[in-house]
């Protein structure tokens, strides 16, 4: 077939045999018709929307460098949305020196706060998780969004398992604070106003 059959309404499996053949056409249906679901994760770990669209072409680069290793018995977005987050957490590392020179100890009790989001739209998730400070941010990410635990979190950023919990806690305060009115909450930022995408993937 030729490449200029493609479209973005071409099915995923034509799509991936035209990437596999580095048809550029292909490539672009493909980024076209994934960049939004997987963007969401990006937006994540960065403090930006144009540090989420670096971090998520540099995922899209992987993603075409090893469309051959991909497993049409598996989902296509999963596969996508793996080497996505696991890019998305190699940004974190390369960017937050979060190894700390302290020795934490166990982490303070925090209140049960299960609902701490339920009480927010999508676009207020995001916002909120983009003014946290990039370490809180990567590990409330990974463990409240994600699911990872804090022995999973520790081994893929390097750090020990407490100062992960300490993070956590120190993100969810902050949440809390923001969420009750009582800190500072920074103004609304119309790029983050879509719906959080969920990627409830393991590495």
């Amino acid at each position: 077939m030729r490449n200029n059959h493609y479209t973005t309404q071409s099915p995923d499996a034509l799509l991936v045999e035209g990437c596999r053949q580095q048809h550029r056409l292909a490539q672009g249906c493909l980024y076209q018709r994934y960049y939004g679901r997987l963007l969401g994760t990006c937006m994540r770990y960065t403090g930006s929307r144009p540090e989420a669209e670096d971090v998520l072409n540099r995922a899209f680069l992987k993603i075409f460098q090893s469309i051959g290793e991909y497993s049409e018995q598996g989902s296509l977005f999963g596969w996508m949305a793996t080497i996505t987050l696991r890019t998305a957490i190699d940004f974190v590392r390369s960017q937050v020196k979060m190894r700390s020179v302290f020795r934490f100890g166990e982490p303070p009790e925090m209140p049960h706060d299960d609902g701490i989001l339920e009480q927010l739209q999508a676009e207020d998730i995001y916002r909120l998780i983009q003014q946290l400070p990039p370490d809180q941010r990567a590990v409330f990410s990974m463990n409240v969004v994600e699911g990872y635990t804090h022995r999973e979190i520790a081994e893929l950023l390097g750090i020990n398992e407490n100062t992960s919990k300490w993070r956590l806690a120190e993100a969810k305060k902050q949440l809390r604070e923001w969420v009750a009115g009582t800190g500072r909450v920074f103004k609304p930022r119309p790029d983050l106003s879509f719906a959080l995408a969920s990627a409830n993937v393991k590495s």
